[in-house]
């Protein structure tokens, strides 16, 4: 495999993949504040690095990847005293939703997805870290904030300067902090919140602030150097600057080595967001369009860049979608009514063809992840496989319908039929690694065979068990 390309938000510039640690990559993407449904900017964030994962598994990277869960926050409270139902009421139903969602769209299950609320000491301790080297302070009133300007390199990430953030910059009322730059990571306990979003800390009762848990987490699961941080672009600044800030302070080393962000999803240029109002959930799209058509509609457009969302747009990926399908069909039809040994002669150029339209999926995928440029390429394989006749040899045929799925995998793009093994092969998974735990091998051996006979390979990584179907 060729190097893989990526364009590093932190540097400004494309440059070769080399994770810390060989072909380990530790990832971390930060997740939903589950608080409302999910809309379309949510599905372009975690489509695209769940891409971006499967890419580097197809290029040999073994992947630990974590998303964490916001289930404590402003928002989440203020949403659910309005519903008058518990905080945790509300988290617990809109993570599942997500779950449900993220399954419809075929992204792949993360290593692990923290929750700020399940890592309480570790924030506190992580906190009073920084109050101790000099990076932080207790105010007035129980909360603590991080001194912006004891860190020397605040801005690097959002090429922002400290007397430009300044200007305009104030105290609001009922803060107590020494500088209007300053953020608070621990927010005292308000005397109308309810009392299960409250912790005892040395400061007093209170909770995180936003920035704080994230750096946590991130590094509690995948070590103090992170080798890809990634989220949507809004997020640079101040979330992934603050993260930088009061990560590099408390370790005194590199954060993340690269970071990578996605661009947003837009209604008539403007973003998409829930605070303008002017966003489609997922639950409303997915009773008009299959979700595979708004998954081809989110990789059809390079990460970086924005996606101005129309029913239009989404109406031509249904056509290119169902083209591809129908290739597929098409080929596998023809398949069968083909007699061993037709076309041998077509055999060496068919070969070549096929291994053109890969080499430059690869290529474009290497050029950071440029998935318009690999859906050509698998564009390009349609075409081939519509072009396939009774007198083709077989082989030729059978290539390029893996060459097909395989190369759509890749970018999460499943055909109708492939869905229902997927889900039975992961059930047997999940099946064997609890016999496994339980060290059951015997039973673990069967659900082994049992996998086997579906035509599926498996193979028991560090991170976990990969599988793929057998050529």
């Amino acid at each position: 495999m060729a190097e893989i390309f990526v364009h590093n938000t932190l540097t400004g510039k494309k440059e070769p993949f080399h994770p810390q640690d060989n072909k380990n990559v530790n990832m971390y993407v930060c997740g939903i504040t589950p608080y409302d449904e999910c809309h379309l900017g949510h599905a372009r964030c975690y489509v695209a690095f769940d891409f971006i994962r499967r890419y580097f598994e197809y290029s040999g990277y073994s992947v630990k990847y974590i998303q964490n869960f916001t289930d404590v926050d402003d928002k989440i409270i203020k949403r659910s005293t309005e519903l008058k139902i518990s905080p945790s009421e509300l988290t617990e139903k809109y993570i599942q939703k997500y779950f449900e969602f993220c399954n419809k769209l075929n992204i792949k299950k993360c290593d692990s997805y923290p929750r700020v609320t399940g890592h309480m000491p570790d924030i506190i301790k992580s906190v009073q870290t920084l109050v101790d080297k000099g990076y932080a302070y207790a105010a007035e009133g129980g909360d603590v904030y991080f001194s912006v300007r004891k860190f020397k390199d605040y801005g690097k990430l959002s090429k922002r300067k400290l007397e430009e953030l300044i200007v305009g910059a104030r105290v609001e009322p009922g803060e107590n902090k020494k500088d209007p730059l300053d953020f608070a990571i621990w927010k005292s306990s308000k005397p109308d919140e309810p009392a299960e979003v409250s912790w005892d800390s040395p400061w007093g009762k209170g909770r995180p602030g936003w920035h704080i848990e994230c750096s946590v987490m991130s590094t509690k699961y995948l070590g103090e150097t992170l080798d890809v941080h990634g989220g949507g672009e809004d997020l640079i600044f101040p979330h992934h600057e603050n993260e930088i800030a009061q990560s590099e302070s408390a370790t005194g080393k590199p954060f993340a080595k690269y970071w990578l962000h996605n661009g947003f999803v837009t209604l008539n240029q403007e973003k998409m967001s829930k605070s303008l109002g002017n966003f489609f959930t997922l639950e409303d799209i997915f009773k008009k369009y299959d979700p595979m058509v708004v998954r081809f509609l989110l990789v059809s457009q390079h990460y970086r860049k924005p996606i101005d969302f129309s029913y239009d747009k989404l109406e031509q990926s249904d056509n290119s979608w169902k083209r591809l399908v129908r290739a597929k069909k098409i080929a596998e039809e023809t398949l069968s009514r083909t007699a061993p040994g037709k076309g041998a002669a077509d055999t060496p150029g068919g070969m070549k063809r096929f291994d053109e339209f890969i080499k430059n999926f690869e290529s474009a995928m290497d050029d950071d992840f440029n998935t318009s440029g690999a859906m050509a390429a698998i564009h390009g394989i349609a075409n081939e496989l519509y072009g396939c006749n009774e007198t083709t040899n077989p082989e030729i045929i059978k290539l390029g319908i893996n060459k097909l799925k395989q190369l759509s995998d890749v970018l999460g793009l499943i055909f109708p039929g492939e869905r229902e093994l997927e889900d039975t092969v992961q059930k047997l998974i999940k099946e064997r690694e609890t016999a496994r735990e339980n060290k059951d091998w015997k039973k673990a051996d069967k659900l082994r065979e049992e996998i086997n006979s579906l035509g599926v390979v498996i193979e028991d990584t560090s991170s976990g068990t990969r599988w793929w179907k057998k050529e």
